[in-house]
């Protein structure tokens, strides 16, 4: 039975009275998931241009991870690290051997290992560079998003990220994305232990550093002893057309950070991976979670990455990044409501111009979701467009047509500016 439409009006009213007010979602209840669509409780379907923030790389509901998520559920969930699981090792051996690691410490969510990359990068600081008690820092960039824990928005720049949540944790210092002389003068400061950056900032509206700047950064980083620490959380697992982004400048962190797509959105599973030197400065009892590295996330994982290998997703995000920015600049050709497009594979977005009448990129992911496609602004006049991997050529051209004519039409119907 299909719900009526004033069901999504109830389901909405329902999370307004009884859900935390943190985030605003688009007016859309969701029902239902498969590859790229996503399906409404009212059974329109919509192609998903978001991905869960880059959570559902592989697609919604893969057959290979559900199965794998299933089987593992029927068999054994959870053990805590209390006693070894016969799914945890293979599990790590495997991460490790996919991504050029020695070591790898699983938890649950990206907030969650960003958190524990900071401690790791600490203690190394403390143990083996030999940072005085107390004194190590952490070197930042603005507009960074590496979630919104206490310790990770003590480094923010974004005032909605920070209001109101003081006092913030010491040792940090924040200098400006893609400069790689303030970098080079924060790195001579011998209490640096780390060097914290997103190979591309996707929350802050995908905003794409200059070519050589991870690779000049690395460098920078092992001229003077300190840990490069890369957070891949969103723009992993094949997302910009590499198996990570600072593959594109054959960067190899030293700390990489990575969550969303590491489970195919199945599951919430995240991961740290390092040298043995690194990682084997953390001992019993000094950091862990209860549910980090169970049974159940063991099994999802490994699937999901297979799935991302065998079904080459990587290549695919290359060719249809291509397709998708080649559309996007040539409407701005057509209008000028488009203002700039950025991105690589399929990570990108577009800067919309705001209307005399005051509409902006909130008002045109509404007419996008009329028009059956699913995206969300960001910053404001930013819009992230980022669909699963597994798209094809045909529904690529389907989505930029619709993205297209959304576009256009939105500016003939008011007094946006156009060629």
């Amino acid at each position: 039975m299909i719900p009526a439409i004033d069901d999504s009006l109830r389901i909405i009213e329902l999370e307004q009275n009884y859900v935390a007010h943190n985030y605003h979602p688009l007016p859309v209840v969701l029902a239902r998931g498969e590859g790229v669509y996503l399906w409404d409780v009212n059974g329109k379907r919509y192609f998903d241009f978001l991905s869960a923030y880059s959570a559902v790389n592989q697609g919604h509901c893969h057959p290979r991870i559900i199965e794998a998520l299933v089987r593992q559920a029927q068999t054994l969930t959870l053990t805590s690290r209390a006693f070894y699981s016969d799914q945890l090792g293979e599990c790590a051996r495997f991460v490790c051997d996919y991504f050029g690691y020695d070591r790898v410490l699983l938890m649950n969510t990206g907030a969650e290992a960003n958190e524990t990359a900071l401690k790791l990068v600490r203690k190394w600081g403390y143990q083996v560079k030999g940072i005085p008690p107390n004194e190590a820092i952490i070197v930042a960039v603005q507009r960074n998003f590496h979630g919104r824990t206490l310790a990770v928005i003590s480094a923010s720049t974004d005032p909605v990220a920070t209001a109101n949540f003081g006092p913030f944790m010491p040792g940090y210092e924040v200098i400006p994305y893609n400069d790689l002389k303030a970098l080079g003068e924060a790195l001579k400061n011998p209490n640096v232990c780390g060097f914290w950056v997103e190979p591309i900032q996707g929350e802050a509206g995908v905003f794409v550093p200059e070519d050589g700047y991870l690779a000049r950064a690395q460098e920078l980083c092992d001229q003077y002893g300190v840990l490069l620490m890369m957070d891949e959380v969103q723009t992993g697992i094949g997302r910009t057309g590499k198996l990570l982004a600072s593959d594109h400048e054959n960067v190899h962190p030293d700390i990489l950070i990575l969550g969303k797509a590491l489970s195919g959105g199945v599951y919430p599973v995240s991961a740290v991976l390092a040298s043995d030197e690194i990682m084997l400065t953390i001992g019993p009892g000094e950091h862990g979670s209860t549910f980090g590295g169970n049974p159940l996330a063991c099994t999802v994982t490994m699937a999901a990455l297979k799935v991302i290998e065998e079904e080459k997703l990587i290549e695919n995000a290359a060719r249809m990044g291509e397709i998708f920015r080649q559309r996007m600049n040539a409407i701005r050709s057509k209008t000028d409501v488009l203002k700039a497009v950025r991105g690589k594979g399929l990570l990108n977005a577009i800067d919309i111009r705001e209307t005399e009448d005051g509409r902006t990129a909130w008002d045109l992911c509404l007419a996008l979701r009329d028009n059956g496609l699913l995206a969300k602004p960001t910053h404001g006049d930013k819009i992230r467009f980022a669909p699963p991997l597994v798209i094809t050529e045909e529904q690529m051209h389907e989505c930029c047509a619709i993205i297209e004519n959304t576009i256009i039409a939105f500016g003939e119907g008011s007094n946006w500016p156009k060629k």
